[in-house]
């Protein structure tokens, strides 16, 4: 009966752990591997008797900043403040202005004037909860609202029990 190498279970080479150690700065001091397969690596890696995790600190693997990734946070540009209503499921499924179909679980808006597709931080001006909207559809149709919000925005910004409230928007860009 043979055995079926299963995908990815081959074992890395000496040679190639060796290499690949080697190029991430770890040095195989300490390993005491000087025969065997690890006879023909050259003697600086092999064959001390002093410790590997006396040889490289662990803190010394991180310090680097070339290795830190680097997340960029976002920036807000603030467009004004007013009055946010939601539309809930009365509407499920209609078409938006982006032609998609809206759906109240989703977390988007309709503004008057945003270009489709903007993303925007809604910020309820009582309790500082925000959400981030993505414009899908034109409105609102009343004069005193300054933005409709699907009911999982609403919801996620603290405006749904009361159908409306004052909100402050930001439009993102990353």
């Amino acid at each position: 009966m043979t055995s079926a190498k299963k995908p990815g279970s081959a074992r890395l080479r000496p040679a190639r752990l060796t290499a690949i150690v080697a190029a991430i700065g770890i040095p195989l001091a300490g390993l005491g591997m000087a025969s065997g397969a690890w006879a023909d690596q050259p003697a600086s890696f092999v064959g001390s008797s002093v410790p590997i995790a006396a040889t490289v600190a662990p803190s010394a693997l991180v310090a680097s900043s070339s290795l830190t990734p680097t997340i960029d946070e976002p920036s807000y540009r603030t467009i004004g403040s007013g009055k946010a209503s939601y539309y809930g499921r009365e509407l499920a499924g209609n078409r938006t202005a982006s032609g998609e179909r809206f759906n109240p679980l989703d977390l988007t808006a309709a503004h008057r004037t945003l270009p489709l597709g903007s993303k925007v931080r809604i910020t309820n001006a009582r309790t500082g909860d925000s959400v981030i909207v993505r414009i899908n559809d034109r409105g609102p149709f009343h004069s005193n609202r300054v933005i409709d919000l699907s009911e999982a925005a609403a919801r996620q910004v603290g405006i749904r029990a009361a159908g409306s409230g004052m909100v402050e928007l930001a439009v993102v860009s990353d």
